[in-house]
């Protein structure tokens, strides 16, 4: 009897032994309670034992890796026994009262082989056959009739089973660079080693390499673990189970266990990737001739070109040459090739290290390789996955798929990294120094590596960097710089007010008074955004960036950039349409919608009176609009708030509706605390127990602020509402707000000035601190303790 409770605390090995010990006595039971089939006049004779009968394990089974909780995918074989029906039910029901779950079927050899030779999925299966109990001559017959015939018809099922990995690939995305990855089917998961042996058993590659093997080896080790843990089935690394996965296989931590299994996804990429591309290269059919001269095309010294791929010349001497390997990754990048396979270990074994500083020549091909764009992010992974790029940069070793936990990046820091410069390269044009821009989009985020703020620890790495591939002093300095205040426009632009000189001042003091500088870091600013994902740095963000950056320009008394359109414009009557009039309030509130990039401006003038701004901001969350600036002015009695908002769910705000929500609000008929409440409910969206975060910039300001006061918390409904709430019942009002949504969380920047005009004293201000952490909360300020 088979102990399914013990099956999964065993070991691969156990667990397998133990399973083909059991299935082995299931298929004796089965033929021998079977009483043979009597044969027609003439037949053959009836046969008992498992003569012509052979129980294969396929999948995860016949590679003798089956998981805690995995699926027995078995073929019952047969050589056409009248009785296999009967022994097929007597063999499958006791594995379905065992609990275990099962695919299964009962086939010819004939059979199984025509279904092998038109289904990708099934013939990849069929190559992991494996005898477990029963005819083993039958079996082997399987096994060489399967094989044969995923050769032969290797040409139509290999792009198939291309075809079906890159849809797969596409809708799971890649190991390397998922948060929670499916070990299984996620590009570079376990899948593509079985198709890495798949295409070697067609005979058109190697076998994966020892490298490669490793990585496979790993996920299984951790999908076990997982697997084991958690009870389940799935394959999906989820969150709550990655630390102890990570302690169970003697790692530090669920870091260091992402970091890992990106590492193995990445080789596992990497390999199928280059077999994909043989494979497919010999896959198509090329005229025969008895001498055929291959092409070589010379590229650069000592680099040619030969067929679709970069080899090195045969006058080539890689021990004698360091700045070679560049050489030729510049060529391949330039040319959108890649290095061939052999030139990469050539290289790898061969190249000495390079003379520190960089000689000039070498410095110019590394640029040459970071300008060529998209193409450059494959040769670079070829150099990374041969150690060549951490013998140039060996700090590049401590971001190597280096996870990132927020949830807007979309890749680890090596490859953010590596994709910024790309994104880069579509922005030289744009500045004067293109090499200073290449180089500090590869590594802005190079303190990552480090603990410490990263843009803090990574001025000095950089500069060390630089002074090793030899720039001069000068250019190391603003390099440094340009890593230290990398995040300096996007973080000032989404959460102070651009048109306030203060704003503009401090930004200038901060880059030195240098035109220049801002120039590259504008640039900077946007090729990480792009490199980072499609929310970091949408069109929102991009018009105010731009927005801050020709205030600054002009401040600086250069020639400033064509400003955009202000980020909050001016109210004009063309846009603001009185109600019909309702009473005294009804009548006074008039809301005007315009288009501005990426969302719309809401306008609202209403009669002032405490708690304004927050009342608007109540009245667009109940409508699901997103609030990403505000502002407040107040002249002759009347407040006009301007915001900048985009709708949640795509709905474009309506005037009449907004203005009365406002208006009944403002007549205190719309309970707007309660339907806030209520709202929440209904989505769920507080699931966060992180503390919040208040700090205050009083320094910062000019005009009629007294200060800034930046909160930080998980995003919830009416967030925005309750926030502003909390500080006018301290008795401050605000006069401007930037909101910024990061995955989770909200980053809300509020000008606050007291209505007397001065500054916020200490008391004061712990009592709106503790109002804002009451507000995060979801409680109103009337639950604020005193």
């Amino acid at each position: 009897m088979l102990d399914t409770e013990a099956l999964p605390r065993l070991g691969r090995a156990e667990r397998v032994a133990a399973l083909d010990e059991w299935l082995t006595g299931l298929l004796a039971e089965a033929v021998g309670g079977t009483p043979p089939t009597q044969p027609r006049r003439g037949g053959p004779p009836p046969r008992s034992g498992t003569d012509g009968v052979a129980l294969v394990a396929v999948g995860s089974l016949g590679r003798r890796e089956l998981p805690p909780h995995g699926d027995l995918d078995l073929v019952l074989v047969h050589d056409g026994r009248p009785e296999i029906a009967a022994i097929a039910d007597a063999l499958w029901y006791p594995v379905w009262d065992a609990g275990v779950r099962l695919d299964h079927s009962v086939r010819s050899v004939a059979e199984a082989v025509a279904v092998a030779s038109t289904d990708p999925k099934a013939g990849l299966g069929l190559l992991d056959a494996r005898l477990v109990a029963g005819d083993a001559e039958l079996a082997g017959r399987l096994r060489t009739a399967t094989l044969a015939s995923w050769r032969q018809h290797a040409s139509r099922l290999l792009p198939q089973l291309r075809d079906l990995r890159r849809e797969r690939a596409r809708q799971v995305g890649e190991l390397a660079f998922l948060l929670e990855p499916d070990l299984k089917e996620a590009y570079g998961g376990l899948r593509e080693g079985q198709v890495l042996r798949a295409m070697a058993a067609a005979q058109l590659a190697d076998e994966p390499s020892a490298e490669a093997e490793q990585a496979y080896a790993f996920l299984l080790d951790v999908r076990d673990e997982l697997r084991g843990r958690s009870g389940r089935a799935g394959d999906v690394l989820v969150r709550q189970e990655q630390r102890p996965v990570a302690a169970a296989l003697g790692l530090a931590d669920e870091d260091v266990l992402l970091r890992e299994v990106s590492l193995a996804g990445r080789r596992l990429a990497f390999v199928a990737d280059e077999t994909w591309r043989r494979v497919e290269s010999a896959l198509v059919r090329r005229p025969r001739g008895r001498y055929r001269r291959v092409h070589r095309e010379p590229l650069a010294d000592g680099v040619v070109r030969q067929g679709d791929e970069v080899v090195l010349a045969r006058d080539a001497r890689p021990a004698a040459d360091p700045g070679l390997a560049l050489r030729a990754a510049a060529a391949a990048a330039r040319a959108d090739l890649l290095l061939s396979p052999y030139t990469l270990k050539v290289l790898a074994v061969h190249s000495p290290p390079m003379p520190e500083p960089w000689p000039p020549e070498a410095r110019w091909s590394f640029l040459r390789v970071l300008a060529s764009g998209r193409s450059a992010v494959r040769v670079l992974e070829q150099l990374d996955q041969e150690g060549l790029l951490s013998r140039l940069l060996p700090e590049w070793d401590r971001v190597r798929s280096l996870p990132q936990r927020h949830p807007w990046h979309r890749y680890t820091v090596d490859r953010h990294l590596v994709e910024a410069a790309a994104a880069a390269s579509e922005l030289t044009r744009d500045v004067d120094r293109p090499d200073l821009l290449l180089v500090s989009a590869l590594l802005h985020d190079i303190g990552k590596g480090y603990p410490g703020d990263h843009s803090v620890v990574g001025e000095p790495v950089a500069a060390e960097i630089a002074t090793r591939m030899g720039f001069g002093p000068d250019d190391v300095a603003t390099l440094a710089t340009l890593v230290r205040h990398h995040l300096l426009l996007p973080a000032t632009a989404t959460r102070r007010d651009i048109d306030d000189p203060a704003t503009i001042e401090r930004v200038a003091d901060t880059i030195g008074r240098d035109a220049s500088v801002l120039q590259l870091l504008h640039a900077l600013a946007q090729a990480d955004g792009a490199a980072t994902s499609a929310s970091a740095w949408s069109p929102w963000k991009a018009h105010l960036v731009a927005g801050l950056v020709a205030r600054v320009q002009g401040a600086l008394g250069g020639t400033p950039s064509a400003a955009p359109a202000p980020v909050l414009h001016p109210t004009s009557a063309q846009v603001i349409a009185p109600l019909p009039n309702a009473g005294d309030v009804a009548g006074a509130v008039t809301v005007g919608i315009a288009d501005v990039p990426d969302g719309q401006q809401v306008t609202v003038r209403a009669p002032d009176r405490p708690g304004l701004l927050s009342t608007c901001a109540g009245v667009l969350a109940l409508n699901q609009l997103d609030v990403r600036a505000a502002k407040m002015t107040v002249a002759e009695g009347y407040g006009t708030g301007v915001f900048s908002v985009r709708p949640r769910f795509g709905r474009a705000p309506v005037p009449e509706i907004l203005a009365d929500g406002v208006r009944a609000a403002l007549e205190g008929t719309l309970p707007l605390a309660e339907r806030l409440r209520q709202r929440e409910a209904d989505y769920r969206e507080d699931g966060r127990s992180a503390p919040p975060r208040i700090s205050w910039h009083n320094g910062e300001v000019s005009g009629d602020a007294t200060g800034i006061v930046e909160v930080r918390a998980g995003d919830r409904a009416g967030l925005l509402y309750r926030l502003t709430a909390a500080i006018a019942g301290e008795g401050l009002d605000v006069t401007g707000a930037r909101i910024e949504t990061l995955g989770g969380d909200a980053v809300d920047c509020f000008y606050v000035a007291n209505p007397s005009g001065s500054p916020v004293d200490p008391g004061q201000r712990a009592r709106v601190d503790a109002a804002l952490i009451t507000a995060t909360r979801g409680g109103s300020p009337a639950d604020t303790p005193r």
